[in-house]
């Protein structure tokens, strides 16, 4: 039989041990709660303190278990997921902001899988540059600056569950630090690029194979909207119904340059000015009312027809709780005769598509950064139209449209001297430029594999010749 050791006493069997780690001095215990051990430091030196400290240590335990105030570990999993139900909790009851979804993603996907197996309270420096290199190896590239702000955020989310469950104290949580590449603005489309990328949409549409022209037709649809809003691409209006969308009509008369033979006085034109109020849901900073103007009415019109059979305002007094940027499901003819009925389906690939379109049409690379041009392009043109060419843009409310911050703007748009005044949205000038102007031939639609073709002729005949 083994001698007992003399650096471990067994205060209560199968409940409470004190032990000594090699070349150590301070003592450690081990505790049962709930079947499951758990080891803490009793941070005493004297073993009859540490035996007491040991004892407060399992009352406190089975006091919080009682009270379910507190998971039964330290370890960094168990407070992760007390945090996200903390969260969720919040946004369930409409108190939590937005971001929290941001913040349950990336607790999920990376903090818990790094750090799921370290005690919460052992996070340190050192762990955290080992979380940092091994980040950058799981996303393939090195982090933004506002990517590691919403980890850092997503983290110290899980820090404060920590301190108040009593698992952490001040004086050992780790400060946060935000070092990353620094975020650029993607690259946006010239005035001249935006006449094209409009134009010649509807020739592609028809030159697509029956079962992709829905699809090509909706991402259409979905590219006049983003281009008209200043939506971001994705779910702001992937989720948005027809419940959320209301019309509205703000008559204006206008002068024409023409004279009413019968009384000598100019004509006048009585102008609809339709816009269309979104009332965004899902947002990267929580619900906004965004407005949209005549293209986009025209692309909910287009989608309302094709998928319904129905006007845009009958459309819209059905209230309806159905997807509006959904394409109907293409089928042959056999399951046609079959009775089988297409159903309406969220696109899954508009970026490929939306590649496929700018490649097509040489659009796809900015010839001025040499950057790819992607769906947030389209954020950025919006923004950068509205400033430089709507007299009455004013970035405070631009902010409010596009559900962004003063800052952001300055950042980004400090280049473009802003103007002023309150009718921005309905964007007359840069509409009128953008519908306006011949389509420069260079932007005709090329099939992939002639313009393929071109690439290589012209990467031929400007390569230098070799000497002899």
């Amino acid at each position: 039989m083994s001698s007992k050791k003399t650096t471990t006493h067994v205060l209560i069997p199968r409940q409470l041990v004190v032990y000594l780690r090699e070349r150590s001095v301070v003592w450690q215990c081990r505790y049962s709660v709930d079947g499951r051990w758990q080891r803490t430091s009793t941070n005493e030196r004297d073993l009859d303190n540490a035996k007491q400290r040991a004892h407060d240590i399992l009352v406190e335990a089975n006091v919080r278990k009682k009270m379910n105030a507190a998971p039964i570990t330290r370890y960094f999993k168990d407070i992760a997921k007390n945090a996200i139900a903390r969260m969720q909790s919040e946004l369930d009851g409409k108190q939590g902001k937005a971001i929290y979804k941001d913040y349950i993603g990336i607790i999920n996907r990376y903090l818990i899988p790094f750090f799921g197996k370290y005690r919460v309270d052992s996070v340190d420096y050192k762990l955290l540059e080992q979380y940092s290199n091994w980040r950058a190896e799981r996303m393939d590239k090195v982090a933004k600056q506002s990517t590691i702000a919403n980890h850092n955020a997503a983290l110290n989310r899980v820090f404060d569950e920590a301190m108040i469950r009593g698992f952490m104290v001040e004086s050992n949580r780790p400060k946060l630090i935000t070092k990353g590449k620094k975020s650029e603005r993607r690259p946006d489309f010239s005035l001249e690029e935006v006449r094209a990328l409009r134009h010649n949409f509807d020739a592609w549409i028809d030159n697509g194979r029956a079962d992709s022209k829905a699809v090509r037709a909706l991402l259409k649809d979905y590219v006049l909207t983003l281009l008209d809003t200043g939506a971001r691409p994705g779910k702001e209006l992937l989720n948005l119904t027809w419940a959320q969308v209301e019309q509205n009509v703000a008559p204006t008369m206008e002068l024409l340059n023409e004279v009413d033979p019968a009384d000598g006085e100019r004509v006048a034109w009585l102008k609809a000015n339709r816009t269309a109020i979104l009332k965004i849901q899902t947002s990267k900073t929580g619900e906004r009312l965004a407005i949209g103007r005549l293209p986009t009415v025209q692309a909910f019109r287009n989608i309302a027809e094709r998928n319904y059979s129905k006007t845009l305002d009958v459309m819209l007094k059905t209230r309806s709780t159905d997807g509006i940027f959904r394409f109907k499901e293409y089928l042959n003819d056999e399951q046609l005769k079959a009775g089988q009925i297409p159903r309406l389906l969220m696109p899954t690939s508009f970026s490929k598509l939306f590649d496929q379109y700018l490649r097509e049409h040489s659009l796809l690379i900015d010839p001025t950064s040499g950057k790819r041009r992607v769906l947030y392009s389209l954020r950025h043109t919006y923004a950068t139209l509205a400033l430089t060419y709507d007299k009455q843009c004013q970035p405070l409310t631009l902010t409010k449209q596009m559900g962004t911050s003063l800052k952001m703007i300055n950042d980004f748009y400090g280049h473009i001297d802003a103007v002023k005044a309150m009718h921005q949205l309905r964007g007359e000038e840069s509409r009128q430029l953008i519908e306006s102007g011949v389509v420069d031939e260079r932007y005709d639609y090329v099939p992939e594999t002639a313009a393929a073709k071109r690439a290589q002729r012209k990467a031929k005949s400007t390569k230098p010749k070799a000497k002899k």
